[in-house]
């Protein structure tokens, strides 16, 4: 670069230089980025039961439906907003995406020259040979190294952050479904512990008053030492059960409170008076499966990293390609530092270079295989999202076919298993049945009602499930009600 000196041309040449920069930047639309190509979806175009997915399809879409229209109970519905708010999994996918969103920003001001206000001041040996001192000072605006992106490599890196700062988005988007879906199932685990934690005490009570009853007739001759053995071990069990489910249930509120990212309302935790009743969810169509590449978020994550890994090629290819940047200064510049913004001291540099590779021991060459391996695997991990996508919809859809049936027909052995626990006392209380029969009706009985609560669980939690694997969740009701008017041409 050549020194600012009074007697370099005047500044008007300046501009004309910036402009024809410029105006050759603009020119130079070459990029190398290859041409993206969405792969094959690797999956059936129907699921694997097509009577599975039957359901009105003039419901609105999950990946539509915003989780607040989807869940119908006002204490859960209040414990996901809390865990929205507080949840650090969620906060820690948000600040990812800032943190991406600004390298996208600084690969796009790479685009555009960089100008600084610059000072310098130099004092060395003169050469004129009589032992004195020279001093140069300069004072002005500056511009280092502006890469003119003829052959796009600048604007391929930027093409690659953008589709990273996309995908982060979308994985914000996928961090969001898979809490809300985590909140529900726990709330719903919690909810059925609470029911099942009743049934234990009520179950418990019956036995020890049963035990009591036992050990009366052990003592006046009227039972064996069988009987009261069997309904020690019946009611011990049941204490252990309680135990447990205690356990289970405290668990629950650990990891509904880690999950709501905050201590627990007593409100919400409280059982509803008459007992834990299971929040309503509304049904949503499961649509086809190509539905899944553009509403869940997880794969929309996928393809854009994708195309972030597509568009690296684009800037490996431009490496092999000679790299052209231009420094250029224009200030004032003076011997004296007292005469350094006197008229006459003005003046410019510009110092345009091409650097073309010719030797790099491979490097360039790696980089470009580097990038092309990278793509394959993009695709490979595309794929794969695509294939757990379709695996969850079909598991869910094959609970909703038949947990339903299932629930109904435990409810109709639970009807039936609780009429022969009535029958088998009534009988042994008339002394025609042994005492064996009414402790086996008790254990049957005790077991269907844990395994009906158990089922419907499965039930709910299958609804939740099918509505995360379809792509809900992801946006609030105003989110939705923002996209359905922009649909419609009005201007929310």
């Amino acid at each position: 670069m050549k020194k600012l000196h009074p007697s370099v041309a005047r500044p008007a040449p300046l501009g004309r230089a910036l402009a024809a920069a410029a105006a050759a930047t603009l020119l130079a639309g070459c990029s190398m980025i290859p041409t993206y190509e969405r792969p094959a979806a690797p999956m059936a175009t129907q699921w694997p039961d097509a009577s599975t997915a039957t359901t009105n399809q003039a419901d609105r879409p999950a990946a539509d439906l915003a989780w607040q229209d989807f869940v119908g109970d006002a204490p859960l519905r209040e414990l996901i907003r809390l865990a929205l708010a507080n949840n650090r999994d969620l906060r820690v996918a948000v600040l990812n995406m800032e943190q991406v969103r600004a390298t996208y920003q600084i690969r796009r001001a790479d685009q555009f020259p960089t100008l600084n206000l610059a000072a310098t001041g130099l004092r060395q040996p003169a050469t004129d040979g009589n032992g004195g001192i020279s001093s140069v000072y300069t004072a002005g605006l500056s511009m280092a190294s502006w890469e003119i992106d003829f052959f796009g490599r600048v604007a391929s890196l930027k093409e690659s952050a953008l589709a990273q700062y996309l995908a982060s988005d979308e994985a914000r988007k996928a961090a969001q479904t898979s809490l809300i879906a985590a909140v529900a199932n726990t709330w719903l685990s919690l909810r059925t512990n609470d029911e099942l934690l009743a049934l234990t005490q009520r179950t418990l009570v019956t036995r020890d008053d049963s035990l009591r009853l036992t050990k009366l007739r052990l003592d006046n001759g009227a039972a064996s030492a069988l009987d009261f053995r069997q309904a020690e071990s019946l009611t011990a069990q049941a204490r252990a059960t309680l135990a447990q489910q205690q356990r289970l249930r405290a668990l629950d509120v650990n990891a509904l409170t880690l999950l709501v990212g905050q201590p627990l309302p007593d409100a919400l935790l409280a059982t509803p008076t008459g007992g834990a009743t299971a929040p309503v969810f509304r049904e949503v169509p499961a649509g086809l499966p190509s539905d899944l590449l553009t509403r869940r978020p997880d794969i929309r994550q996928a393809e854009q990293q994708l195309i972030a890994a597509n568009a690296s090629i684009g800037a490996a290819r431009a490496a092999f390609f000679p790299r052209i940047s231009l420094t250029a200064s224009a200030g004032s510049a003076s011997n004296e530092l007292a005469g350094l913004f006197k008229n006459g001291t003005w003046g410019w540099t510009l110092a345009p270079q091409a650097l073309l590779p010719i030797f790099d021991a491979g490097r360039n060459q790696a980089n470009l295989d580097s990038s092309n391996a990278g793509r394959d695997i993009a695709v490979a991990q595309y794929e794969k999202a695509i294939q757990s996508a379709f695996r969850e919809v079909a598991d869910a859809l094959a609970g909703r076919a038949t947990l339903y049936g299932q629930v109904q027909a435990q409810q109709v052995q639970l009807d039936a298993e609780a009429d022969r626990f009535r029958l088998a006392d009534l009988r042994y209380r008339n002394g025609v049945a042994s005492y064996l029969d009414i402790l086996d009706a008790q254990r049957s009985l005790f077991a269907i009602q844990q395994g009906v609560a158990q089922t419907k669980l499965a039930y709910l939690q299958n609804q939740v499930t099918l509505y995360k694997a379809l792509g809900g969740g992801a946006s609030d009701r105003d989110e939705v009600e923002k996209s359905t008017l922009q649909k419609k041409g009005v201007k929310p």
